[in-house]
């Protein structure tokens, strides 16, 4: 069987849960082939691998988002749509139900070029009307060229070469589940979508946070994600969440149930089994968080925590571990966080082998803004550590247990709140028995509900049966 992965984003250029997750799938699958799709924005995000590509993966392929003949000054053929298809696009760009397999043969059956679609008449047309009723007391140039960035990327994805497989298998729904949702139909093979996190509600948050996109188009973007979310629903032949309450919030974002399912992450617990721990003599009580220094993380609240638990514990050392490199100007921005403040004892490793360190940690910390299922914590849990975790995602299970009433694991506290973080840091600092007490917890918790093989073999399982159905070899 030929598997082609859909990621954005991430493997096998960024290091992180989901190219961890991808990288182990593979691994673990070492009967079946796979095809790597991996989209970027641009090309300078793919400057090298930062995973050992695995010999059952035959090709990594890139498409670029923003990487076009758009603006260019070559002269087009000019591009006429037939009733059909206006009313397809129309449809995406302002209305409530789009037909998606209209859309998809456009690209599929038509040389489009970009710029010629973007600047032709039937392009302006439906954005000038739509315009005119609801957004006329503003610059139409302006309106105009949001328009037309906004669906760039879309159409870049829609455009870009298919590629033929057994199955697709997309880690997320977005641009990557677009084309997912694309070879579905064009192939007619199956196509199932796991989301790590749920893709339309953290881009609806960006967007209202977001400086770049003014107040008048904020709901233009929220429209078009929905949308995005609805046709890889409406295509996967199987939805996966990581958590029953991702699997809720699917459904009502307008996932049918029926193909709804849970099948959480998983983490070797062995490989965490004999790593270097603590010395006896070492004065300090290490704090821990593996991560990428991006927002999203909030290491800035993470640092505030830190720096206010210091304050009354001067034994306390923060190691931030993780990737400096993907949002350089925010890992610039903690650095100066820490000077100014005058912060002791904080260490920024950059990217290690977590096993060299994790063992030496006796709390570890993740303030995130949003997550899914954070991998992060299951591995500290396999390094028998305690963690805090701001109340995102399914921190919160993971930490005080979903399918057992073994105890808390170690500490849930509200997201930006650096008192109450710096609280659990101090509790846990206090206390060596309770530290040992909720590290045991986490380790018996994963061991038993999230162990890579058993979570890998669900996925195996899924493949087969929807092989079998195909009648794929």
């Amino acid at each position: 069987m030929r598997v082609c992965l859909i990621v954005e984003g991430a493997y096998p250029y960024v290091n992180g849960g989901m190219s961890n997750w991808i990288q182990q799938l593979m691994l673990y699958m070492k009967d079946t082939e796979f095809i790597v799709q991996s989209i970027a924005a641009k090309r300078e995000e793919t400057r090298s691998f930062k995973y050992q590509i695995p010999d059952n993966c035959l090709e990594i392929q890139e498409v670029y988002l923003l990487d076009d003949d758009y603006m260019s000054n070559r002269r087009q053929k000019r591009l006429k749509m037939t009733s059909e298809e206006y009313e397809a696009f129309e449809g995406l760009l302002f209305g409530k139900e789009v037909d998606w397999k209209t859309i998809i043969r456009f690209f599929a059956e038509k040389e489009v070029s970009l710029n010629a679609l973007l600047s032709g008449e039937d392009f302006l047309s439906m954005v000038l009307a739509y315009y005119k009723e609801h957004f006329a007391r503003i610059s139409f140039t302006d309106f105009l060229w949001t328009m037309r960035s906004m669906y760039l990327p879309l159409f870049t994805m829609l455009k870009s070469r298919t590629t033929e497989a057994d199955l697709y298998h997309s880690a997320s729904s977005g641009y990557a589940g677009i084309w997912g949702a694309m070879q579905r139909y064009l192939y007619d093979k199956p196509f199932i979508m796991s989301e790590h996190g749920i893709y339309t509600r953290e881009r609806e948050e960006e967007i209202i946070k977001a400086d770049w996109v003014k107040g008048i188009y904020k709901d233009l973007w929220i429209m078009q994600f929905r949308k995005v979310g609805m046709c890889c629903y409406d295509f996967a032949d199987q939805v996966v969440a990581l958590f029953e309450e991702a699997r809720q919030f699917q459904i009502e974002l307008g996932c049918s149930e029926n193909k709804t399912m849970v099948i959480p992450n998983g983490v070797d617990s062995h490989k965490f089994e004999n790593i270097p721990q603590k010395q006896e003599e070492d004065p300090f009580i290490h704090v821990g968080a593996v991560l990428r220094v991006t927002p999203i993380k909030d290491v800035k609240t993470m640092i505030g925590a830190f720096g206010l638990a210091k304050s009354k514990e001067p034994r306390l050392k923060l190691w931030i571990m993780g990737s400096l490199e993907e949002s350089e100007e925010y890992a610039q921005e903690c650095r100066k966080m820490v000077a100014d403040l005058n912060i002791q004892d904080v260490e920024f490793t950059g990217i290690v082998n977590i096993k060299d360190y994790i063992g030496k940690m006796d709390i570890l910390l993740l303030t995130s803004l949003s997550e899914g299922q954070p991998l992060a914590i299951l591995e500290g849990f396999a390094a028998k550590k305690p963690f805090i975790a701001t109340n995102v995602g399914n921190c919160r299970g993971l930490i005080q247990g979903e399918f057992d009433d073994w105890g808390d694991a170690g500490y849930i506290a509200p997201v930006m709140n650096t008192s109450k973080i710096a609280n659990a840091i101090l509790d846990l600092a206090g206390s060596q028995e309770k530290r040992k007490r909720m590290g045991e917890t986490g380790y018996r918790r994963v061991c038993t509900f999230y162990d890579e093989k058993n979570i890998f073999e669900q996925y195996y399982q899924l493949y087969q049966r929807m092989a079998e159905k195909e009648k794929v070899k």
